[in-house]
């Protein structure tokens, strides 16, 4: 019999963390990505900022039920929830790596131009639904909190991954578009990463950097699949495990065929998967790359070091 959910309050998601701490779980996590073998690559057919919102905001739930899963599921490996926060972190941090490497080229100023009033209008719509209790008041009220470009860049994410989480609720009672929304969750990744640019040149080249993201993002994927069965597994009763943990997959389209959706409970609990046979040839340390021949930052210190809110005006 599992033991009542103590998190009745549908989780929100949460704003990914500065720069400078998600290097810190990047370089924790590096290891791991660098070890990941080709056979569990998969295709990077997500928003990488919203499943990192959406992770961030239902772990706390998943973690109240940490204890649950390593009494009655023994031969799972309840470390790939101990470590989903870093890997969701690393994954959010090869991504801005990715987009200073050129994946995404933009100009800093006209970014911030307009991402200062998307933020705005979208903070203000938030709060009117958040006022009828449509959207979570507390969540909002932790975006409004935020100040200098690296906040408003973070905010944007989580504002996207806070309207599309419960547009089907909100749609048709808040100024707000889905062009906004989407647009939100495009932007504030591309002003982290041009804030980075602008402070320490370009990271590593794009095929390196994608392919790290790609290695962090299966990481992330992996370790989140792993936990929901887990969690299917206890919760089958009460049929709440979408709710604890909704699928990364839910109403976004195609899915990668190695991404597995909370499972019907099985004979055996749930075990880790098997170590790679073979680690394919590890990716140069993002975070400790000596610099470029032109004269620019080590790639980590290329987004990190815009970590610091209340950058420098734009010029």
């Amino acid at each position: 019999m599992a033991r009542p959910f103590s998190n009745k309050k549908k989780p929100t998601p949460k704003k990914p963390a500065a720069p400078l701490k998600a290097a810190t779980a990047f370089n924790e996590a590096l290891p791991e990505i660098e070890a990941l073998s080709a056979d569990r690559l998969i295709a990077v057919n997500l928003d990488i900022p919203r499943v990192v919102s959406q992770v961030l905001g239902v772990l706390p739930g998943l973690l109240a039920l940490r204890p649950d899963i390593a009494e009655q599921l023994q031969k799972h490996d309840v470390a790939l929830l101990e470590r989903l926060e870093t890997y969701a972190l690393a994954a959010w941090y090869a991504h801005l790596v990715w987009l200073s490497s050129g994946g995404t080229e933009s100009a800093l100023k006209p970014l911030v131009e307009e991402a200062v009033p998307l933020r705005e209008n979208l903070l203000g719509d938030a709060e009117a639904l958040a006022r009828r209790g449509l959207l979570d008041a507390e969540t909002v009220a932790e975006i409004r909190a935020g100040q200098g470009h690296i906040d408003t860049a973070n905010d944007l994410v989580a504002l996207s991954a806070l309207f599309s989480g419960s547009w089907s609720e909100i749609a048709g009672k808040t100024a707000a578009t889905e062009e906004e929304v989407n647009r939100a969750g495009e932007l504030g990744p591309q002003l982290l990463a041009a804030l980075g640019v602008r402070e320490h040149g370009k990271g590593p080249g794009p095929t390196e950097a994608a392919d790290t993201r790609a290695r962090a993002f299966a990481l992330l994927v992996h370790a989140y699949d792993q936990t929901r069965r887990a969690i299917a597994y206890l919760r089958w009763n009460e049929g709440d495990a979408d709710t604890i943990a909704p699928s990364l997959y839910k109403g976004r389209g195609g899915r990668a065929a190695s991404s597995s959706d909370a499972a019907a409970p099985q004979d055996d609990a749930p075990t880790a998967p098997t170590a790679p046979a073979s680690p394919a040839p590890p990716v140069a340390p993002l975070a400790t790359a000596a610099p470029a021949a032109s004269g620019a930052a080590p790639p980590a210190a290329a987004v990190s070091g815009a970590a610091t809110n209340g950058a420098p005006p734009v010029t």
